[in-house]
């Protein structure tokens, strides 16, 4: 039998879903763009439900049907293929049930948009640079398996290699909602390149992964932004470090600085810090939100707070663990060629579980 409470949502979703059709398509929607680009993407959010819910309907009146043909039928045929019938749509529709309880459940706003991801080496001296050199191979590997685009706006090199901090752009459908579990401090065990005693040391790195914030999420007032340009440094080519081409904006009101130097031209990368600076500032506000969910859910990891130790990589035992689910694999070498998608499925599940308990669907 149908689930009264989840047909009764979907119900008021579905004149939701053609209320704002019907916003979008009057006259005077394109006159506050700001509006209308809110609309919009509430529209496209609620089309998944609203297609699930139709399977659904679908789905449980034919099963209905089947059971009135069983219960009324004298035919030996004919109850005898409402049988089948009733075989085939039960699983279905415990099936469509389950899927349109997670869409129901209110998901992160941002989780649809680029991403801005920073990798930092952390405790560890050399090591640690090493090893977010080796994190920023493992992400680039995976964003291009995903068939995702990356842009560097920012990168320094360790000392004897691996880099002190990078920071990319990464653009595709969905990104946020995928790479937000990679946020916190990721902790490796291993013999380092630096270490002739063969002795197993503990190294750090931090990953930040923000929402990229969209003209229209904030305002930035240009007379708050302080403009600084400089040589750039590392990859690039030699014009690279003989040009004033690297840019740093600081936001004066906050005191956030961002800086880009990957572009040969002034004018690409100030607009490339410039969206940077756009996506730490909304993310000030963000984090708000970030923190008020972090205490309903243990699993959920994207709460960008560098000092929660979120996952280590045992090199020794080629083991990947991650903390907040306790999910352990062994398959470290090809985990740092990119194979990550298993351990984010682990936690999208493990997520997915406590907020349906949270909406007590």
């Amino acid at each position: 039998m149908a689930d009264n409470i989840i047909l009764s949502r979907l119900d008021g979703l579905r004149a939701k879903y053609a209320e704002v059709e019907a916003q979008m398509n009057a006259p005077d929607a394109m006159g506050d763009m700001k509006r209308f680009v809110a609309l919009n993407k509430e529209y496209k959010e609620l089309g998944p439900i609203i297609e699930a819910s139709e399977r659904y309907r679908t789905a449980c009146s034919n099963l209905q049907e089947a059971k009135d043909v069983l219960a009324n039928e004298k035919d030996e045929e004919f109850r005898e293929l409402a049988r089948g019938e009733i075989a085939e749509l039960e699983p279905l529709v415990e099936q469509l049930e389950e899927e349109i309880k997670l869409l129901l459940i209110p998901k992160d706003p941002q989780d649809d948009k680029n991403a801005i991801v920073e990798i930092r080496g952390g405790a560890g001296g050399d090591e640690a640079a090493i090893f977010a050199g080796d994190l920023y191979r493992m992400y680039t590997h995976y964003i291009e398996n995903r068939g995702w685009k990356y842009e560097v706006n920012s990168i320094s090199e360790g000392t004897s290699g691996g880099y002190k901090e990078v920071v990319i752009k990464v653009i595709g459908q969905g990104v946020y909602g995928v790479l937000k579990y990679e946020s916190g401090v990721h902790r490796v065990q291993r013999v380092p390149q630096t270490e002739t005693q063969g002795r197993v040391h503990t190294s750090a790195a931090s990953i930040a992964v923000l929402p990229e914030a969209e003209e229209f999420d904030i305002e930035l007032n240009m007379n708050d932004i302080r403009k600084d340009t400089f040589c750039s440094s590392g990859p690039g080519g030699q014009s690279v470090n003989t040009t004033y081409s690297a840019i740093r904006l600081t936001h004066i009101p906050t005191g956030i600085v961002v800086q880009c130097q990957d572009q040969k031209s002034q004018l690409k990368n100030f607009d490339k810090a410039l969206e940077e600076l756009r996506t730490r500032i909304f993310n000030l506000e963000y984090q708000k939100y970030l923190d008020e969910i972090a205490g309903k859910r243990k699993t959920m990891v994207s709460t960008g707070d560098r000092s929660a130790k979120i996952r280590t990589y045992n090199y020794p035992q080629g083991r990947v663990t991650d903390h907040r689910i306790n999910y352990t694999i062994y398959n470290l070498g090809p985990f740092m060629d990119g194979d990550i998608q298993d351990m984010l499925d682990q936690l999208v599940v493990a997520e997915n579980a406590e907020r349906l308990k949270e909406a007590a669907l």
